[in-house]
């Protein structure tokens, strides 16, 4: 009887090694297949980002998928640039527009300027008096081309240690096999070793 135990206790030893196993390989594939996933979510954004494409959608998706899956980090390691996610383009698009209505708000206003003191400066006096006039105007009305925050196009997203999705749910279970295998095997070394 106690030989058929121990045949059995070396049986079960077996076949949780073998489904520990199974379960560790199955569990680096979904963990690839999360990451994998990822990388394609962040390309589709720079593509949108350079293309002016829907960044937002593209940003969205991205963010959706990294906070609720694990193995999904953006940072690409120690010398990778931060935040990982730099909306460049977009932030180039926008801040090249901002100029651009600086630009010509700015040229009304020297227009404006060179009409006030004309107006009131006369032809007759210098026109030294008129530059300070048509630089006091511009000062006083002008606008300088205003500087967007970088940090509101750069972004980065926490990845969840654990996540309910395929990938945690077969690390959760090779770890609770893992845990039973080495349960097991420290029984049969207690029982071989009280036993003998």
């Amino acid at each position: 009887m106690i030989k058929k135990l121990s045949f059995f206790k070396k049986r079960v030893i077996r076949y949780l090694l073998l489904l520990t196993i199974l379960s560790f390989i199955i569990s680096l594939f979904a963990l690839r297949s999360n990451y994998e996933h990822m990388v394609s979510l962040r390309s589709a954004l720079y593509r949108a980002d350079k293309n002016n494409g829907n960044v937002s959608l593209a940003l969205t998706n991205l963010q959706k998928y990294v906070t609720s899956n694990m193995n999904t980090n953006l940072s690409s390691g120690n010398g990778s640039i931060y935040p990982p996610i730099q909306l460049k383009y977009t932030y180039q698009r926008l801040q090249n527009k901002i100029s651009t209505q600086a630009s010509a708000l700015n040229t009304t206003i020297y227009t404006q300027a060179e009409d006030y003191c004309q107006s009131k400066i006369p032809i007759g006096f210098s026109g030294r008096y008129r530059i300070s006039c048509v630089e006091q105007y511009i000062n006083t009305h002008g606008l300088a081309s205003e500087q967007i925050p970088k940090a509101l196009y750069e972004f980065d997203f926490v990845t969840p240690l654990w996540s309910p999705d395929f990938a945690g749910w077969m690390t959760l279970i090779t770890a609770i096999l893992g845990l039973l295998l080495l349960i097991s095997i420290l029984v049969n070394v207690w029982n071989s070793y009280f036993n003998s």
